[in-house]
């Protein structure tokens, strides 16, 4: 699985596939912001895989400066075009996808932007979550598509519920743990757990 191909990577990419011997078989987009996606379309046409990515986030593939501000998109994009890999998928919350002999959990996991997903190997107790959480802080929610209040729930509920020992790779920055973010980010202490559906008057 290749999880949120940026710019430039396809040459290291096939550098470290030879080198492991791996052959891809999925691109894996956390969301569809443009240094996640840059080489989505190039890295899923040469290798003949398909990509991956939430329906709310789906246009950003094509259009990547919807996703910026104004002033970024102008100074980005200036006459960039983009498309679609040929394969294109489309994520949803829950969704359990069997890949290279791995089952990967789907977290919808809107704040950051409407599509943000997080990808779970419940197993290996592993999450990629992609600029949702980080090691000491969390994705930003001000650019087109964030939501200050919906990153806190989802936090919330697809981070603070998982066990303390998951590992979690983030789309920036070091990798850590629930555990170490719950004790230490200050982010969290924002996010109140997710108890799930309430009964009463």
């Amino acid at each position: 699985m290749i999880v949120d191909p940026g710019q430039d990577v396809a040459e290291g990419l096939d550098d470290m596939l030879r080198e492991h011997r791996l052959k891809p078989v999925a691109v894996l987009l956390t969301h569809g912001h443009i240094d996640h996606v840059w080489s989505v379309a190039p890295v899923c046409g040469a290798k003949d895989v398909p990509a991956w990515i939430h329906p709310e986030d789906r246009e950003l593939l094509t259009d990547p400066g919807k996703g910026l501000s104004l002033l970024a998109r102008q100074q980005l994009f200036g006459g960039l075009k983009f498309t679609e890999p040929d394969d294109v998928r489309e994520l949803s919350d829950g969704a359990v996808l069997e890949i290279a002999g791995m089952s990967v959990t789907v977290d919808h996991a809107p704040g950051h932007t409407r599509g943000s997903v997080t990808f779970r190997l419940p197993e290996e107790r592993v999450m990629f979550s992609g600029d949702l959480l980080f090691a000491g802080s969390i994705g930003r929610s001000d650019l087109p598509g964030g939501d200050y209040p919906t990153i806190l729930r989802s936090l919330g509920a697809k981070c603070l519920t998982l066990p303390d020992d998951t590992m979690v790779l983030p789309g920036h920055g070091p990798q850590t743990t629930i555990g170490r973010e719950r004790a230490t980010n200050p982010y969290l202490a924002e996010a109140a757990p997710f108890a799930g559906p309430t009964r009463g008057l």
